[in-house]
């Protein structure tokens, strides 16, 4: 095993950014570059047989709650935002199994943190503590959808992560998004500033406060898991079918 997690750590490190370009690596490594990797010699020849890379994944899964993304992930600390959701890997499901649903953590960028695999018997909710538990967030803001509107959620983030959250209200729950709603919005006078730099010149930009209409904001920020992670559609509606959400964000 350690051999198979060596070899997939030089393949990373030599540019590889999937388990088939690990694989492939492996496969056209030397012989004495597999035999500093730990891979033993077999036959008559001595000759060394790198993982497959079906192998590579089976272990990595195993060995890393991530998976691959454990071994590409980036260091959130001191960045602006992480954003956490969940998608379920298309084309993953089988007679026997249902298709895994995935738990992602991704900065603003879009570089991906981590991200782990969901029981089938639970949900989203008890894997967010889990997911984010191993890093340094301190003094990141946190976004996520209405399922993660959580009082553990947000105590988690604050008082043990140090960290900032923005977390969206949903009719779902009735009693906290008719407070909202009945806050004098179109008196709140927040500002924020954007500054840029650009043509010889600098700008400055005061921005108010504003609730907005339509959680779909955040969660198109997920677009990227489609084409970098490779995980699947999302079931929620489409903006067009809500009405009257309104965030909520904390610090």
């Amino acid at each position: 095993m350690v051999a198979v997690l060596l070899t997939a750590a030089c393949a990373v490190l030599a540019g590889a950014r999937s388990y088939l370009a690990i694989g492939s690596w492996a496969r056209h490594a030397p012989q004495h570059t597999l035999a500093r990797l730990g891979i033993r010699a077999h036959g008559p020849l001595g000759v060394r047989t790198p993982p497959s890379a079906s192998t590579l994944r089976r272990v990595l899964v195993a060995v890393c709650p991530g998976g691959l993304a454990d071994l590409l992930g980036t260091n959130p600390a001191g960045t602006d935002t992480v954003a956490v959701d969940g998608k379920t890997a298309r084309g993953s499901r089988t007679d026997t199994q249902a298709a895994p649903h995935l738990l992602a953590a991704v900065t603003g960028p879009g570089h991906t943190v981590t991200q782990l695999r969901v029981p089938t018997k639970t949900n989203e909710v008890t894997g967010f503590a889990r997911l984010l538990a191993p890093f340094d967030l301190t003094g990141v803001t946190v976004t996520g959808d209405a399922l993660h509107t959580q009082r553990d959620h947000a105590r988690h983030l604050v008082e043990d992560k140090n960290a900032h959250y923005l977390l969206l209200v949903k009719g779902n729950q009735p009693r906290l998004h008719a407070a909202l709603r009945s806050l004098p919005w179109s008196q709140v006078r927040a500002r924020r500033y954007d500054r840029e730099r650009g043509h010889g010149r600098r700008e400055t930009r005061p921005k108010e406060f504003e609730p907005l209409p339509k959680w779909w904001v955040i969660e198109r920020n997920f677009g990227w898991l489609m084409q970098r992670s490779r995980l699947a559609r999302d079931y929620e509606a489409p903006p067009s079918e809500i009405e009257g959400d309104d965030p909520v964000g904390h610090g």
